[in-house]
C-alpha cells in the first residue's frame, strides 16, 4: 500500500472540515416516524429515538417515551425511519472518472458520495492503501459527512503458500479488517489461485484473527472454500445453478454470500446508453464528462463485441436464480455491489443492486435485512444495521414505506451517520 503525507495529511484535513466534532451529552430526538429495524420484524408506527453522543439509548411508542428536557427534537411524522444502507462488498478511493487513480482524496470523495445515497457504511474488498486506514480510524472520533470504512488492504495474492502467508501478514500489519482473495480464471483467461495457496491465506488469516471473503465464479471453488472457513463468498456463483451440497455448507457454516448482480451489469450495460442515464437520482451527483465518454460509439461498440461482456449476460441470469434459491433456504444473504471501479456508481450502484435483487424474487423485507442488519454481521460490526438501543445511530429518513417498494429507499429526506445529519447538498 503506497501513500504521502500529504495526501494523508489533506485527508484528514478534509474529514475533520466536513466533520465536526459534536457537542458530548447533546441529545436528539427522532419523534413520530413508522420503524423499520432492520431485523425484518414489522414496522411499528408512531415511534421515538432518543439519541446521545451517537449512540441510540432508547426506542419506544410516542406517546409513552420521555424526551430528555433540552433535546433537540425533528418531527418524523408520516416518515419512515430504516437503518443506513450497509455495502459488504465495495472499493473506495482508486477511481477518479474512468481513470484508475488512488488518492486519499478520492476516499473521502467516494464516502461522501456513498453518504449523500444514504449508504453508511462501506466494506471495501481490496485495493485499500495506507491512507484509507488512517481515515477509517477517525470515524469514531468526529461526528461523520461521510460513510463508515472498513477495508481488505491489498487483495492477497502469492505464487506460493509461503508467499502468501507472507502477504497476509503484510496486511494484518496494517490493521486490515478483512483479508480479501481472489479464486477466479476471468472466463478462463488467467490462473486461477491454487487450493495450496488459497488454503494457507486462510491458515494464516486465522492466526491473526481476521476473515476471508473471497471472490469466486465456479461452484466448486465456492464449496472448496467453504470447507475451510472463509466468513463470506464475496460474488455470486455464475457457472451453474448451485445444488443442496453448497446450500447445506453455507447454512452449517453461517457463511454470508454476497452476490453484486450489479457487477454483472456493469460489464455489458454501456454496450448503449443505459435507461438511468436519464434518472434524476443519479444525475444529481453524476460526472457529465465521465457520461459523455460512456456515450462514445467506439466504445459502445467495444463492449458490443465483447465476448466476456456478452457472457457475463448468462452469468447474471443464473447469479439471479442463484439468489433466489439461496435466500429461500434461509442462506445470509448480504448486500454488496463491487462498486469502485470505472463506472459502478457510488452511492447509486447500491440502489440498483437493491432492484436487481428484486427482480430476483426477494421480498423486500428480505432485501432490506440484507443491506443493514445481515450486512452489519457479515463485515463484522453488529453495532450497526439494526436499530435498537446501545447500537449506532446511522439511520435514513425516508418519504415512502420502502416495505412497499425498496424503491422507496430513493425517497431520501435526511441520511444520519452517528447522530450527525449528513450534508445532503451535491458533492460535485
Amino acid at each position: 500500500m503506497k501513500f504521502t503525507i500529504s495526501m494523508l495529511a489533506l485527508a484528514l484535513a478534509c474529514l475533520q472540515c466536513a466533520s465536526p466534532t459534536q457537542e458530548k451529552n447533546d441529545v436528539l430526538v427522532i419523534k413520530g416516524a413508522t420503524l423499520i429495524d432492520g431485523t425484518g420484524a414489522p414496522a411499528t408506527s408512531n415511534t421515538t429515538i432518543v439519541i446521545q453522543d451517537g449512540t441510540i439509548q432508547s426506542i419506544g411508542d410516542s406517546n409513552s417515551l420521555e424526551i430528555p428536557d433540552g433535546a433537540a427534537v425533528v418531527d418524523a411524522s408520516g416518515k419512515f425511519v430504516m437503518p443506513g444502507l450497509i455495502n459488504a462488498h465495495g472499493h473506495i478511493g482508486g477511481t477518479n472518472g474512468l481513470a484508475a487513480e488512488y488518492s486519499a482524496e478520492n476516499v473521502i470523495r467516494d464516502l461522501r458520495l456513498s453518504a449523500v445515497y444514504g449508504i453508511t457504511t462501506v466494506f471495501s474488498l481490496g485495493g485499500d492503501e495506507l491512507p484509507s486506514v488512517s481515515i477509517r480510524d477517525k470515524q469514531d472520533t468526529v461526528a461523520l459527512d461521510r460513510s463508515r470504512l472498513y477495508l481488505a488492504g491489498d487483495v492477497v495474492m502469492g505464487n506460493t503458500p509461503e508467499e502468501a502467508r507472507l502477504a497476509v501478514d503484510k496486511n494484518a500489519a496494517n490493521n486490515v479488517d478483512v483479508i480479501k482473495i481472489r479464486v477466479d480464471d476471468n472466463l478462463g483467461t488467467t490462473e486461477k489461485m491454487s487450493p495450496e495457496v488459497y488454503a494457507a491465506v486462510i491458515d494464516q488469516a486465522k492466526k491473526h484473527n481476521l476473515p476471508v471473503a473471497a471472490h469466486i465464479f465456479y461452484l466448486e471453488d465456492a464449496k472448496a472454500l467453504v470447507k475451510l472457513g472463509v466468513r463470506m463468498i464475496a460474488h455470486s456463483v455464475r457457472d451453474k445453478e448451485v445444488d443442496d451440497e453448497f446450500v447445506q455448507l453455507m447454512i452449517v457454516n453461517k457463511v454470508y454470500y454476497c452476490p453484486t448482480l450489479m457487477r454483472e451489469v456493469s460489464t455489458f450495460v454501456y454496450e448503449s446508453t443505459p435507461t438511468f442515464f436519464d434518472d434524476p437520482f443519479f444525475l444529481k451527483e453524476a460526472d457529465t464528462t465521465v457520461l459523455s465518454q460512456l456515450k462514445q460509439a467506439d466504445r459502445q461498440q467495444r463492449i458490443k463485441e465483447s465476448k466476456s461482456a456478452q457472457a457475463y449476460k448468462e452469468a447474471l441470469r443464473i447469479a439471479k436464480l442463484n439468489l433466489k434459491t439461496l435466500a429461500d433456504q434461509g442462506v445470509l444473504i448480504a448486500m454488496g455491489t463491487d462498486t469502485g471501479p470505472p463506472a459502478r456508481f457510488q452511492g447509486y450502484f447500491e440502489h440498483l443492486e437493491l432492484e436487481q435483487m428484486a427482480d430476483a424474487g426477494l421480498s423486500a423485507n428480505d432485501i432490506l435485512k440484507a443491506s443493514t442488519k445481515t450486512a452489519a454481521e457479515a463485515i463484522g460490526h453488529s453495532e450497526l444495521g439494526t436499530l435498537k438501543a446501545g447500537n449506532k445511530a446511522d439511520f435514513l429518513i425516508l418519504n415512502q414505506n420502502p416495505l412497499e417498494d425498496v424503491k422507496n429507499a430513493r425517497g431520501i429526506e435526511s441520511v444520519w451517520i452517528g447522530g450527525h445529519q449528513v450534508d445532503q447538498n451535491s458533492i460535485r
